[in-house]
């Protein structure tokens, strides 16, 4: 375990400094996107519009578990042939770890957007926000455009840092391999349309699963980073807010992220939006915060997630030293 712990650690930093260099990821295929490819060779030849409802949840649940088989089996052979390697394998396992995680990234989409508002007014936020969200760019207004950034870098902490980071400590490569191939299930087949409300539900709800810790742990991530960049009393609003309206989101798990970061900033986040002409229309967490939110608090948002992600390597850290030296 402390050995776990010490590789997540070293690719908490090395995610946090290099992220996904695109000149790498040029040349050569992101695993992810191979998991996608995977998927959606499944996608085509098992999810059959003639078959019937019935017959494509079976074929959309026995899929999701081959290829969830798929992955542990990859994860247990790849750490397998990396422990053979000593040192050299570690490092080399922490730089696996790091492809998985999504510190750097996140951050550079989201400063993305706040950009693009500075410089390229409501076209240039709309350009860049509709690279993270789904919900309809021509729709949004300034603060529309905020809440959305803002509420997918709170939601994607949880599912792009914290749960893979979990899983990685829990069981391994293995562990973290068959995350990141259900929750790219999830993004590609789990959506509730009619071509996948059948054959994406086993997916869709073995991700509800498997983000449900991460989901909870993820706010006590950022209410330590609010407390670093903002003082204890946005660390308190950033807990009473995701205890009190996380159950206001339609998803089991991301308000609760998304309903911390809105006390910590003291702003409303969800309510109305639009994804695919269609109203979702859901209340606003922390209703008495601020409707009107800017470009100022993504900036402050992204202190507050810069804090969470330098918490959670600092807590894996101490608990590697405390194990090993136990």
């Amino acid at each position: 375990m402390a050995a776990t712990l010490f590789i997540l650690f070293l690719a908490l930093v090395l995610d946090r400094i290099v992220g996904d260099p695109d000149r790498v990821w040029r040349r050569l295929p992101h695993p992810v996107a191979l998991f996608g490819r995977a998927i959606g060779v499944f996608d085509r030849v098992f999810n059959v519009a003639a078959s019937s409802g019935r017959m494509r949840r079976f074929n959309g649940a026995a899929g999701i578990v081959v290829l969830l088989v798929a992955s542990v089996g990859l994860g247990l052979a790849l750490h397998g042939l990396l422990l053979r390697l000593g040192w050299a394998g570690l490092l080399v396992e922490a730089v696996v770890v790091a492809v998985f995680l999504a510190q750097k990234s996140l951050y550079d989409h989201v400063r993305a957007v706040a950009e693009g508002l500075r410089a390229g007014g409501l076209d240039g936020g709309r350009r860049a926000v509709a690279m993270i969200v789904g919900r309809d760019p021509a729709t949004l207004d300034e603060p529309a455009i905020c809440r959305a950034a803002i509420e997918s870098l709170a939601e994607n902490f949880s599912d792009g840092v914290v749960a893979p980071a979990l899983w990685y400590v829990v069981f391994g490569l293995p562990g973290l391999f068959a995350y990141k191939m259900l929750n790219t299930a999830d993004s590609m087949i789990g959506h509730k349309n009619p071509r996948y409300i059948d054959f994406g539900r086993a997916a869709a709800r073995l991700d509800d699963v498997a983000n449900w810790p991460a989901a909870r742990l993820s706010i006590l991530f950022l209410a330590l980073g609010a407390w670093g960049r903002r003082g204890w009393p946005a660390a308190r609003d950033a807990l009473d807010a995701a205890l009190r309206d996380s159950g206001l989101h339609r998803s089991p798990n991301s308000g609760w992220p998304e309903a911390a970061m809105a006390g910590a900033l003291g702003i409303g986040l969800a309510g109305p939006r639009i994804y695919g002409g269609v109203l979702v229309d859901e209340p606003m967490m922390n209703a008495a915060g601020r409707a009107a939110v800017t470009v100022a608090d993504m900036e402050t948002a992204l202190s507050v997630f810069s804090g969470a992600c330098t918490a959670l390597a600092v807590i894996v850290a101490g608990l590697a030293v405390l194990l090993n030296c136990g």
